[in-house]
């Protein structure tokens, strides 16, 4: 079989033959680095069979290619789509065809609910579940140019043919663990549209800001949204208009002149003329004009800090590490320090920790610690619970 399809016909071929299977392997390959969105150099793809059998590699810059045919088995039912780690490579896709592969397998999220760590890498997967090892010499290539050398061919192959031995020893631990269901639900984060479209009024939101002064927001607010529009029309990285770290800078000397762009110390000489400096006065501009409801409101976990009990917190903190020890789970996967923040602050806040198999495992003895109705204690090597009696 040609491990690398170029044309359409070739992938009609290949396409045919994986449609019968029950699943399919799948990886990409592509750029970033100069661009906002990503330019998708190449697709892996295999389905059931040894070695490089059943494999092939898809040019995505073949100009006598239309990826028609893969698409069609992506909206299949009846063909699981195995990723590993795959929040980038539904990006490609849904960006190219507003669809998401359904139903799909991420097996970095299940090596996570079966107990190998916090975002276990694929080599580490590899080499703990099947005791192979793959060769990461190609890993960082240059996979936009042609013609791929051997070492990269073979490197693309094997992220997708060794994927196929993970995805059933990890579909066999799930089963046996009984936690299917747990990792279904936290795949539903991944098919949620809003993860790949960033709105350039809610740009704002992804800067980690530390005062809750609206006037400072509104500034950051509308320098993030100047950034994010033109990144998006231009293609090009945010970073190569401003870093974040210089629109939390701009938003405190608020500057009201091209000439008070002088006053940074963070911003280059690029960004102090031309389009980006009257970019950057114009956001000010508009922050100025804009009224108080149209102010961002404050971040509620920019308030909340100043009301944690930090003493909670950090039992909270133990708390959650000692039942991702005794689960197996990574702690990640069942709440982040915000949820813990959250949990701090209010009484019933909207949290995952709180729902689902979540709440069996942490989320009932959180809410118990939090409450004084239990302590934690040292015993051992590991965390003891051991519940309180409330006086009269």
């Amino acid at each position: 079989m040609k491990k690398l399809i170029t044309t359409t016909n070739s992938l009609k071929g290949f396409c045919k033959l994986a449609v019968k299977s029950a699943y399919v392997t799948i990886d990409t390959e592509f750029l970033r680095d100069r661009t906002y969105f990503p330019k998708l150099c190449l697709i892996q793809m295999a389905f059931p069979g040894d070695g490089n059998e059943n494999a092939a590699l898809i040019d995505a810059q073949s100009t006598d290619l239309d990826l028609t045919p893969l698409y069609e088995i992506f909206e299949s039912e009846s063909i699981v789509k195995v990723f590993h780690a795959a929040r980038q490579d539904l990006e490609i896709f849904f960006l190219a065809t507003q669809k998401f592969p359904k139903p799909f397998f991420d097996t970095q999220i299940a090596a996570m609910v079966c107990g190998f760590g916090e975002q276990v890498g694929y080599e580490t997967l590899v080499r703990r579940l099947t005791s192979k090892s793959i060769d990461k010499s190609s890993r960082f290539s240059d996979w936009s140019k042609r013609p791929l050398s051997e070492d990269q061919i073979n490197y693309a192959l094997g992220d997708v043919t060794h994927l196929r031995d993970v995805y059933e020893k990890l579909i066999e631990n799930l089963n046996n663990l009984g936690r299917s269901e747990w990792f279904r639900d936290e795949l539903q984060d991944l098919l949620k549209p809003e993860n790949y479209f960033v709105d350039p009024e809610d740009a704002w939101k992804r800067i980690k800001i530390k005062s809750n002064n609206q006037k400072f927001l509104s500034a950051v607010k509308f320098l993030a949204f100047f950034r994010e529009e033109q990144a998006k029309c231009r293609n090009i990285p945010r970073n190569r208009i401003l870093k974040d770290e210089m629109i939390l800078e701009l938003a405190s000397i608020k500057p009201k002149s091209l000439l008070d762009l002088g006053k940074s110390r963070l911003l280059n000489k690029d960004a102090r003329r031309g389009w980006i400096a009257e970019g950057i006065i114009g956001a000010f501009k508009k922050a100025n004009e804009s009224s108080l409801t149209e102010l961002p409101p404050v971040f509620e976990q920019t308030i909340s800090r100043k009301l944690v009990s930090e003493s909670l917190l950090d039992l909270l903190k133990v708390l959650l590490k000692a039942k991702s020890e005794e689960t197996g789970v990574a702690a990640r996967l069942v709440a982040t320090n915000q949820d813990l923040e959250l949990l701090v602050t209010q009484d019933s806040p909207d949290i995952p920790a709180l729902h689902g198999w979540r709440k069996t495992i942490f989320g009932n003895d959180a809410i118990r610690l939090k409450n004084g109705e239990i302590a934690l204690s040292a015993k051992g090597s590991g965390i003891e619970i051991i519940p309180l009696k409330k006086s009269n």
